[in-house]
């Protein structure tokens, strides 16, 4: 990737890079008329890899203010607010549109300018015709629309990039889905049996960083977001669609023996303006590390999952002393607070005078236990009243490749578009629910072991004899192994987590309300109520405001509690 990246850079000086166009979040200027190009000097190839870096490694203000602090802790796999952080354990769960417009909306929105201009060139007509980087820009255009709708609910989608439309219409859900899957089928159909994307100079091979050009592994990745979307859409009102889908997705082909993974950038220096890793965050801005959850600990920990080591670090243990408060509204709460600091090790697993030490005074409690032995996940949502209970070092941290720095010569964990072991998880899924023919289970089991192959393990037998070993419950239990299985699957990839939450209820423990404001924040006007979606970029009131107001009346208040279609 590294040298890929240096011709990328020497092809940006030398051009001007036609995708410099306004980052608009509203679609306002999305067509500049970035045609003005000789494919004697340049291929369509040089351009695939800031399509696909620009949506799935984006630079650090998506990735901070964006996954980090919402769709990470959403999904109910990371959460904030120890004891000496930055962050109270509610960020983001309390609206603040300075993190939703940066880390979202103007994101999500302005990427839209970027892919139509690379669409504008490849297509029929356009200085880079080829039909394969189209088909390639219509599957990645899938995706990106998938993550776009499923964040905010309606939005611009078949008015978004014509050049003679500058407020379109925000399209529902339903009709967002159809479209992605008409252009999932014409991909398919373009692709065929074709391997390559360009011939000679202009073949397609390092500039692809997901599948170094193999479009066959592409059009498998297609099928593989056609069923999700058919899954996800079944049993949504007014949907027709979902069952003739997940068939033709199956029978097609998924993506059963390769990930899509795009790979980090090792040696990015630019994080600002290139690419980001979560190790930029963590290094550069320690005060606002993250911790491991208590859900994805815990689900682990019960299944004696061989992940656990891979994914989370022990906590750094030793001896903790929590000071108790001497005035305020702290000392009533006193006994409250730490009854839930001991039901938090309970659910761990630990057990008193065994794992731990427990000694209480009037002014504190110290917790003492071995080093770097117990895997400890931190509840999600705090009240920020809680803060003070929750020593740094009680809790999992994430893996260090999760948190490993760009530019220090060290691999850095990739960003996940799909996964094999989603595709046969699915598979599984679509097979309990009707949907297609076969062993459910026999899925469930390939699903289960490339799942732990990303992390370099494999299910052990202590593992496979659990509860989640294999689908052998009812209808509902073995949905619910199948969901919580795909949002293990999926841990980083924190806005496709969230979806599998919202969409199945599963697992119970990522589904994070809260009847207490003493224990887990109300968070405002979300009232308790689970998030269920992001609010619009706030300019957008102001530049479309006519219809994202209609948007609004069809779906439901801008608010975070508002059910979007696929999860009512």
């Amino acid at each position: 990737m590294m040298k890929m990246m240096k011709m990328m850079n020497k092809i940006l000086i030398i051009m001007g890079f036609f995708f410099v166009v306004s980052c608009t979040d509203d679609f306002n200027e999305i067509n500049e008329q970035p045609d003005a190009l000789s494919t004697e000097d340049v291929s369509a190839k040089f351009f695939v890899t800031t399509v696909q870096q620009q949506l799935l490694r984006p630079t650090m203000i998506p990735l901070w203010f964006g996954d980090v602090i919402m769709p990470d802790q959403f999904s109910g796999q990371s959460s904030n607010g120890w004891a000496g952080s930055d962050w109270t354990g509610d960020l983001g769960w309390v609206y603040n549109s300075f993190y939703t417009d940066l880390g979202c909306w103007d994101w999500l929105a302005g990427y839209n300018s970027t892919l139509t201009s690379y669409m504008n060139n490849v297509s029929e007509g356009g200085a880079l015709e080829d039909d394969m980087y189209y088909a390639l820009g219509l599957i990645i255009k899938g995706f990106y629309y998938q993550q776009f709708t499923e964040a905010f609910g309606m939005i611009p989608f078949s008015e978004a990039s014509d050049p003679n439309i500058t407020l379109p219409k925000y399209d529902e859900q339903i009709d967002v889905y159809k479209g992605i899957i008409a252009d999932i089928d014409k991909a398919i159909a373009i692709i065929g049996s074709n391997v390559d994307a360009g011939t000679g100079f202009g073949i397609l091979r390092e500039n692809d960083v997901v599948f170094n050009g193999n479009m066959q592994n592409w059009k498998k990745t297609a099928n593989s977001l056609k069923l999700r979307i058919a899954l996800r859409a079944h049993g949504s009102q007014g949907e027709d669609f979902s069952a003739n889908a997940a068939s033709e997705a199956i029978s097609s082909g998924v993506l059963a023996d390769a990930d899509a993974l795009f790979e980090g950038y090792a040696e990015e220096t630019n994080i600002w303006g290139g690419s980001a890793s979560y190790g930029d965050i963590w290094n550069n801005f320690t005060g606002s590390q993250w911790k491991v959850s208590e859900a994805m600990i815990n689900i682990m920990k019960s299944s004696n999952d061989p992940r656990l080591s891979k994914i989370a670090l022990p906590s750094v243990g030793g001896s903790m002393t929590i000071v108790k408060p001497t005035d305020g509204e702290g000392v009533t709460l006193i006994s409250d607070h730490i009854a839930f600091v001991k039901s938090t090790l309970d659910k761990s697993g630990l057990i008193l005078d065994t794992d731990y030490t427990w000694t209480e005074t009037a002014a504190d409690l110290t917790i003492t236990m071995p080093e770097n032995t117990n895997y400890i996940g931190m509840p999600s949502r705090l009240s920020p009243k809680l803060k003070g209970y929750m020593p740094d070092y009680l809790f999992s941290n994430p893996a260090d490749i999760i948190t490993q720095k760009t530019n220090q010569g060290k691999p850095l964990f990739p960003t996940i578009l799909m996964t094999s072991a989603d595709s046969h998880f699915m598979i599984a899924e679509a097979i309990v629910k009707g949907l297609a023919s076969g062993d459910a289970n026999n899925y469930y089991q390939i699903g289960l072991a490339k799942a732990m192959a990303i992390w370099e393990t494999s299910p052990t037998s202590d593992f496979l004899g659990s509860n989640m070993g294999s689908l052998n419950g009812t209808v509902e239990e073995n949905l619910e192994k199948i969901a919580t299985q795909r949002w293990l699957a999926n841990y980083t990839n924190g806005y496709e987590s969230w979806s599998i939450v919202r969409d199945t209820g599963y697992p119970t423990t990522a589904v994070i309300t809260s009847d207490n404001n003493d224990i887990y924040s109300f968070a405002g006007e979300m009232n308790g109520l689970q998030a269920q979606r992001l609010r619009y970029g706030t300019s957008v009131y102001g530049s479309n405001g006519e219809n994202v107001n209609i948007a609004v009346s069809k779906q439901g208040p801008d608010n975070m509690t508002t059910k979007l279609w696929f999860a009512k």
